[in-house]
């Protein structure tokens, strides 16, 4: 589950150093090659709906090997393009292949856990997502200088066959067949109308939605940042971009220690105070034109660190109550992250600008909306489930 909770993030985070190579062989702007990664979460957000019911229908397993399989196919497409519309439109079909190792370990861990122990398990996962973009950036700035950008993608390409063998060979369906929900238009349609008004599955998965924006603002505006503003070399961008993915890591890890002690709303709530300290600070400081490189990299450490508790425990607490649904919550659940992710991505491609404002302020617009929808979650009392159709 673990290496295919990273296939998603390896698409996403391997090719950050290429941008400005990837623009000079296509011919392209950094802000068209940077939309290719606003493409790439649009796809993402999108997929993620149509895999919960599948899920739900078919059971885990052959969904996750259809999708890992169209991922690859994807990939060889990305690799041989020559256009960066080409390369646009191959992202997004590339993330409908993608969003299935997202979507899927979440539903296995919630079939197999209850809540505190599917956060310990969830945070698990950002412990394996965290290492992606520690080593993806440091790995693609290396395969870019041996076989190019295209180089980047054949990666992608090896992994996806892999994981397709593995899926096929190892993999234990979870969910018997007797808790399959059959594949309805209209049941779909009412059971995500019933997720959208179970309040606290919405509050919850908007405060991990508007944590992942910030999430994503760091990882879309990073690359201009670190390499144009601040004049990092691409080839050591990755260990820069490592260090923030680190505190992710840890903190999430630590999280998962601190669920023997106390509850995760109580993690979520701390460290959401903790996301918009930490942002505020960030703009503060470039307003006041003394963030310089080291100020900057504290801030987001800061940041990310705290995301490792806000992702896992929002996450956990938003799939709870959700019964014979679980697929289609663990899949709006993702959509509404990415969609929030995508429209952060669009808005740091779009913002231009010689100083880190746009990047913080990005981040504190992100921190400030997760911290309200976590207020919100928590002055609602629990929902019972609705039963799935």
């Amino acid at each position: 589950m673990g290496a295919l909770t990273a296939l998603g993030p390896l698409a996403i985070d391997m090719y950050l150093p290429a941008f400005p190579n990837i623009a000079q062989g296509l011919g392209a702007s950094q802000g068209e090659v940077e939309r290719t990664l606003a493409s790439y979460l649009f796809g993402l957000s999108l997929a993620q709906l149509a895999y919960g019911p599948v899920a739900d229908r078919f059971g885990r397993k052959k969904p996750l090997i259809f999708g890992v399989t169209l991922f690859t196919l994807a990939s060889i497409g990305c690799a041989m393009t020559n256009d960066v519309t080409h390369l646009t439109i191959l992202r997004i079909i590339q993330a409908f292949g993608g969003a299935a190792g997202m979507v899927i370990p979440r539903a296995v861990i919630r079939d197999n856990l209850e809540t505190r122990d599917a956060s310990k398990a969830l945070s698990l996962l950002i412990l394996i997502m965290g290492v992606t973009p520690i080593l993806g950036p440091i790995l693609g700035a290396q395969v870019m200088f041996i076989g190019g950008w295209r180089g980047i993608f054949g990666i992608m390409i090896v992994c996806g066959i892999l994981l397709v063998y593995a899926a096929a060979r190892h993999m234990q369906e979870t969910l018997p067949v007797e808790k399959q929900i059959p594949l309805n238009i209209r049941n779909i349609g009412r059971n995500y109308w019933a997720l959208l008004q179970h309040r606290q599955f919405m509050f919850y998965s908007l405060a991990g939605g508007f944590g992942s924006a910030g999430l994503f603002t760091y990882i879309a505006g990073s690359p201009r940042v670190l390499i144009d503003v601040y004049g990092v070399d691409p080839e050591y961008f990755g260990f820069l971009f490592g260090l923030n993915a680190l505190s992710l890591i840890t903190m999430s890890q630590l999280s998962a220690r601190l669920l023997n002690h106390h509850s995760p709303e109580k993690l979520l709530k701390m460290a959401q105070n903790s996301i918009v300290i930490a942002a505020l600070a960030g703009v503060v400081l470039t307003l006041a034109g003394v963030l310089n490189l080291w100020l900057f990299m504290l801030c987001l450490m800061a940041f990310m660190a705290s995301q490792g508790f806000v992702l896992p425990n929002s996450g956990a607490l938003a799939l709870n109550h959700q019964g014979k649904r679980l697929g289609s919550a663990s899949a709006l659940m993702g959509t509404i992250q990415m969609l929030c992710g995508t429209m952060a991505g669009l808005a740091i491609s779009a913002w231009h600008s010689d100083t880190p404002l746009p990047m913080m302020g990005l981040l504190l617009v992100s921190a400030a909306f997760s911290w309200l929808a976590g207020r919100m979650a928590f002055n609602r009392p629990p929902k019972t489930t609705v039963n799935a159709k």
